[in-house]
């Protein structure tokens, strides 16, 4: 993949990709979360946080992905990579089947593209502000742009833990979590997501859109 970086063009092979869910850094409200995915049949995580090994190939910068179909939805999430013996900050969304998740949260993950913003921080110049970064996600519904999620990387547990937790390898990326959504997940035609450093005043923009596949049997 190709990112640009505050030093240039960057060249970054990815070979091994995870994506760590249960990320909620106050334990209380992931165990409520839990609770509440569980009466609808969802599986309880074998641990807090879990840690998906997904394909690589599913990462993309392609603008538009495709999905079979209508019960997806994207998250923000921040996604750390290690590359050419650094770490860098970037931005990804863990685009997921939600009518797959039911019967298995690893193959709801597996199953769709993850797009991934096209710049890239170093590590070095976030490190010691990460819980001041904040992570916006809009979405399209009926043609309009409405907002989805809202909150700083403060409310997720931290980076250096979920890359501690991980074992992250050279070449590997990690999506490390998200936010709430407001007035519930639900799949939307478009999604406009950000990552903005309010110390640095800088930010990363990731945009994208959905092409539904039809279901046959």
């Amino acid at each position: 993949m190709r990112f640009a970086t505050p030093d240039g063009a960057l060249e970054a092979a990815i070979s091994h990709v995870t994506i760590a869910g249960w990320t909620g850094r106050d334990r209380a409200a992931v165990d409520h979360h839990i609770a509440e995915l569980a009466a609808i049949g969802v599986a309880a995580p074998s641990e807090v946080p879990l840690y998906y090994r997904v394909s690589d190939s599913l990462l993309t910068q392609a603008t538009t992905i495709q999905v079979m179909g209508h019960e997806t939805s994207g998250e923000v999430e921040p996604l750390v990579i290690r590359t050419g013996g650094r770490l860098y900050l970037g931005l990804a969304s863990d685009h997921t089947d939600r009518a797959i998740e039911v019967s298995s949260v690893a193959a709801s993950k597996q199953i769709c593209a993850k797009p991934v913003a096209r710049a890239i921080w170093p590590w070095e110049e976030v490190e010691g502000h990460l819980d001041t970064l904040e992570l916006t996600t809009e979405i399209k519904e009926a043609g309009a742009w409405v907002p989805y999620q809202a909150g700083s990387l403060a409310a997720i547990r931290p980076l250096p833990d979920l890359i501690s937790g991980a074992a992250l390898t050279a070449s590997a990326a990690m999506l490390c979590g998200t936010l709430p959504a407001n007035d519930g997940v639900r799949p939307a035609d478009a999604y406009r997501m950000a990552l903005t450093d309010p110390v640095l005043g800088r930010t990363i923009a990731l945009e994208y859109a959905v092409a539904t596949l039809p279901v046959v049997s």
